[in-house]
């Protein structure tokens, strides 16, 4: 589980260990991978704590030989190392495209690359990559977020028919608004972008959510749940969303 140290990592985490999963967590924040820790470090699962940076090909090399090395497999890949920011196409600097894109697009290709070397065929293998429905559809002034978003879910739909005949399936999970800080921030970042206030803009986000309200970062974790079982074998090369009717594309 690459980011699983806070909001939607961290409840996919926990899901996943309550249905019995062995839980790897690689995070490049040493608070959060320590936050994570203690927070797994009560269920009966065990947990482990795996300081990497996605962006980095040795450090994923490395983090993913750690976990090798102690469990000898890995059967479930779950990307959701992901970071997002205002960034206008006229901003004279570059580096939060790079920043965003390195770390939501490249990372994940990367880390996949380096567990598909060892993970096993015909033995349930599953892929997970938390996209967006940012991936869907885009919003002024967060083109490297929707870019790296639209990335993805391409990179989804072609790697589940490169790996199909070994037995491993591959789908995105797209959400919606969930309260998670990086939404927090988003509000923020949208809010100024536009004039408003926080609370504007949040009325207007939830009055464009059909269900009227954000999701649940547990809802996203139990999508995850159902998609790293055996009950989801012939769902391959998926983009589903979960954002209360936000967008049915």
């Amino acid at each position: 589980m690459t980011g699983g140290g806070t909001g939607i990592g961290r409840a996919i985490s926990k899901t996943l260990a309550k249905n019995g999963a062995r839980i790897a967590v690689a995070s490049r924040n040493p608070a959060h991978l320590e936050s994570a820790k203690n927070e797994l470090k009560f269920s009966e699962s065990p947990v482990m704590g795996i300081p990497m940076d996605i962006r980095n090909k040795e450090e994923v090399r490395r983090g993913v030989s750690q976990v090798l090395g102690v469990w000898e497999r890995i059967d479930i890949l779950v990307n959701n190392a992901g970071v997002s920011g205002l960034n206008r196409i006229d901003d004279e600097e570059d580096g939060m495209w790079y920043e965003i894109v390195d770390t939501n697009l490249t990372g994940t290709y990367l880390t996949t690359k380096e567990v598909l070397r060892s993970m096993k065929n015909h033995a349930g293998g599953r892929i997970i990559n938390i996209a967006s429905v940012l991936g869907k559809f885009g919003v002024a002034g967060y083109t490297a977020y929707c870019a790296s978003k639209h990335g993805l879910i391409g990179f989804t739909r072609a790697l589940a028919l490169e790996v199909a005949d070994r037995g491993i399936t591959v789908n995105a999970i797209c959400p919606g608004w969930v309260d998670t800080e990086m939404a927090r921030l988003g509000m923020k970042e949208s809010a100024a972008y536009r004039g408003i206030s926080v609370e504007e803009f949040k009325k207007e986000a939830i009055a464009a959510v059909p269900i009227r309200r954000f999701i649940d970062a547990e809802e996203v974790g139990e999508l995850v749940a159902y998609l790293a079982s055996d009950k989801s074998y012939g769902i391959t090369g998926q983009a589903i969303n979960v954002c209360g009717g936000q967008t049915m594309v």
